[in-house]
């Protein structure tokens, strides 16, 4: 008997756009001794025009003769020996509170192996059935890629369980070539980590095992392609060797890492500089100490960035708009009348078809220790859910829907709405939103602990009544967080009618436009009338000279 998975989730953030088709992610990696509660969390933003749907595969046992089959095109192309057992998995997290994100680096594309099985999607979903902890998912997906052969370009994969977080950074070894090259960091306790479409891991241990894992062939490869010269006397990094820099990738990526890392440790006064492109300017530190433990409200929080309060602020600017909308529709790059131009790529994208914040917690048994909290669309304007890693079900209206067809019955369709009305008068209505946003998840997080100690109580004593109880509760919250959006957008489409602004008695108000805004198209209208005088003068002086 063979058995064969279709991981939509993350098959589906493919549907990118420049500088790569693929490099539309933002991961945040926070341990334990940086948590304020001890937990360890990842984030993962998975960016790019399509539509999500939620799964959850069951756990299952497996004979001699089960398979995972890889096909392409038609094609049987790899039958992988199933173990005796599989976990269950509930999108991004395995019941042993095992969580896993990623984002594309892409690196040198020369070395993708058309001819691998194996696509980081693949392996990343091998890795949740298959591994209890962050060590033992490096080694699932390392010994799978070196035996069935690495498909992907390059990928920087976040791995947390209960007690440790790693970075894993994997590439190629070409067409024809086996296994990959890749190198592992353990994200030292008390420290945060971050990565936006780049490698970030530099120089790493060769001798320290229990913090880095590595490739045999990671420094061999690099000096036989005449990248790497041993005897020049610089230490060996493999960001630079295997994903060099660019002035352009560093703006569209180590700017993302730039803000979340000046949000977590402000004193550290990091410098826009690298991610500028200034030439000799100083990478960003692969992970840094916060300057106060992050709770789980914080790390949703820097999930949600537009660069807010810096030079780069992506609601100010004639680029904004009156209304200060931070969006900027894609393409990210374009060109007007030969003159090129170039949006910011900010944390929260308008595009992002689902986040997750896993939290993953020690001091609790699995199934209520390790909760999946999940949000559709973008990262500044979704409700996070929380699913504990347990649960049999997940909420209906998040597993449904097609992005060919609107309808109220899809959760990313009626968070995508409110998103999209908010464009037209952004700076009313995001304080709408963040209101019922601040009010569902502040509910939610505070209700955490009692949830918790219900859910505890039960494991003790009927394990199967308290997957029940986890169940019933992430379920009718999550579908109670759509029905209020949905309320949510059927009253802004009421209060901002028609560019009026209804007042507290049902009253629409004009409110035209911001005096600043006001003052730009004055300014701009007395350019424009003084340059069409001077034209209008300079053509009578023709005039009377003929």
């Amino acid at each position: 008997m063979t058995r064969a998975f279709a991981f939509v989730l993350l098959s589906a953030a493919l549907l990118g756009t420049a500088p790569s088709a693929r490099s539309e992610c933002t991961d945040i990696l926070v341990t334990k001794g940086a948590s304020a509660e001890g937990a360890c969390m990842i984030t993962y933003a998975c960016d790019g025009e399509f539509h999500p749907h939620l799964s959850r595969t069951p756990a299952a046992d497996h004979g001699p003769g089960e398979f995972y089959e890889i096909r392409r095109g038609g094609k049987v192309i790899a039958r992988i020996p199933q173990p005796p057992h599989t976990w269950a998995v509930v999108g991004l997290m395995n019941e042993h509170q095992l969580a896993i994100g990623e984002t594309t680096f892409d690196g040198r594309p020369e070395l993708q192996n058309p001819k691998g099985a194996l696509h980081y999607w693949t392996l990343m979903r091998l890795a949740l059935q298959r591994a209890r902890t962050a060590r033992e998912a490096i080694h699932v997906i390392t010994d799978l890629a070196d035996k069935y052969g690495y498909a992907s370009t390059g990928e920087s994969i976040s791995i947390a369980d209960p007690d440790e977080v790693w970075l894993l950074e994997i590439i190629g070894p070409g067409p024809g070539g086996k296994g990959a090259i890749w190198v592992a960091r353990k994200i030292p306790d008390g420290y945060v980590c971050c990565h936006a479409n780049k490698s970030r891991i530099g120089e790493f241990p060769l001798d320290k095992p229990g913090e880095c894992l590595y490739s045999k062939n990671v420094i061999s490869f690099a000096v036989k392609k005449g990248w790497y010269d041993p005897k020049a006397g610089k230490p060996f990094r493999f960001c630079d060797v295997y994903c060099p820099a660019t002035p352009e990738k560093l703006r569209y990526t180590a700017t993302r890492v730039w803000s979340i890392l000046r949000r977590v440790a402000p004193s550290l006064q990091l410098s826009p500089d690298y991610h500028r492109g200034v030439e000799g300017a100083e990478p960003y530190p692969l992970w840094v100490k916060p300057d106060k433990k992050l709770t789980l409200h914080d790390v949703m929080q820097l999930m949600r960035d537009h660069y807010e309060g810096t030079p780069y602020d992506m609601r100010k600017g004639i680029t904004a708009g009156p209304f200060g909308c931070p969006n900027r529709w894609r393409p990210i790059s374009w060109k007007v009348d030969g003159r090129p131009g170039f949006w910011e790529r900010p944390i929260s994208d308008h595009r992002t078809g689902y986040s997750i914040v896993a939290q993953c917690r020690s001091r609790l048994p699995d199934p209520v220790g390790g909760v999946l909290w999940y949000g559709v669309d973008d990262t500044y304007t979704t409700c996070y859910i929380p699913l504990y890693c347990c649960i049999d079900q997940v909420p209906p209206s998040y597993a449904r829907g097609s992005l060919q067809k609107f309808t109220w019955d899809s959760a990313w369709w009626v968070f995508n709405l409110v998103a999209n009305f908010a464009c037209l008068k952004y700076s009313y209505m995001i304080r709408d939103i963040q209101k019922v946003q601040a009010d569902l998840e502040g509910n939610l997080i505070a209700l955490q602990p009692a949830v918790d100690q219900t859910a505890l109580a039960l494991y003790k004593t009927d394990p199967a009544l308290m997957r029940r109880y986890l169940t019933d509760y992430c379920v009718t919250h999550g579908e109670l967080v759509v029905r209020r959006w949905k309320e949510l957008g059927e009253y802004l489409i009421c209060k901002y009618n028609d560019g009026f602004v209804k007042d507290e008695n049902g009253r629409p108000r004009p409110v035209g436009y911001p005096a600043p805004w006001l003052r730009k198209v004055l300014q701009l209208s007395s350019r424009i009338q003084t340059s069409l005088r001077r034209a209008e003068r300079k053509k009578n002086r023709e005039g009377r000279k003929e």
